[in-house]
């Protein structure tokens, strides 16, 4: 299998925010973008997208090269807000967790990875990119300007994805989603591929108690103090 190259050169800025599940990196990172006037990459959307296409098509979870090739031939168009999936808008469902928990167990896959890895890499464009996920800085972007690794405690991220849910008339259950967030966790921190794990050269920033403005500015701080500003 071909193994995931970790060497990219390009004349666009790039930011990268990881972080593990609803730490908010999202939201973050469309709010990062849009100040600076910068492209964004939902990096997590894709592999929601292979998991809803692989669902549809009836792939077992555990079958990884049905799932690469899944990845490998995804037919799938950003149009602001809009996700599409085979000519369907599947922004609302891709955000279900029966999805997200496929997502997180077939991210594990080498192939599944290395499948979408130049997807990914192609969001690159001047004047510069938001690129937010699990291995942005790591793999993806590793001579990224600024790397960002978001963390917040799991309690407060099951909440925000509860209140997330709800707000999109989905009903939740805390005390499940606190059980599937930290089963996400354990799987995307342990797996052999690609693990997520803030970059050496990362700022770890802790938004548990920090407001979605406070934590933009955070980051935009950082970047104005960095040498690429």
């Amino acid at each position: 299998m071909t193994s995931i190259d970790p060497i990219v050169t390009s004349a666009a800025p790039v930011i990268t925010i990881d972080g593990p599940t609803a730490s908010g990196k999202g939201t973050v990172a469309h709010r990062v973008a849009k100040a600076l006037g910068w492209a964004v990459l939902d990096s997590g959307a894709l592999y929601r997208l292979t998991a809803l296409a692989a669902i549809n098509r009836g792939v077992d979870a555990a079958d990884e090269p049905a799932v690469a090739r899944v990845a490998e031939t995804l037919d799938v168009r950003f149009d602001g807000p809009h996700v599409y999936l085979e000519g369907a808008d599947v922004g609302h469902e891709i955000r279900r967790e029966a999805v997200g928990n496929f997502a997180s167990r077939v991210a594990a896959f080498p192939g599944v990875r290395q499948a979408l890895l130049e997807r990914q890499r192609a969001f690159r464009l001047l004047p510069g990119l938001v690129a937010d996920g699990r291995d942005m800085g790591t793999v993806v972007f590793p001579d990224a300007s600024l790397k960002v690794f978001l963390v917040a405690d799991v309690v407060a991220r099951a909440e925000r994805r509860r209140k997330q849910l709800i707000e999109k008339g989905i009903s939740a259950n805390l005390d499940d989603l606190l059980r599937d967030m930290r089963e996400r966790d354990a799987r995307d921190t342990q797996r052999a591929t690609a693990p997520l794990a803030p970059a050496a050269d990362a700022h770890v920033l802790d938004s548990s108690n920090l407001t979605i403005a406070e934590t933009v500015q955070a980051i935009l701080d950082l970047w104005q103090a960095s040498p690429t500003y």
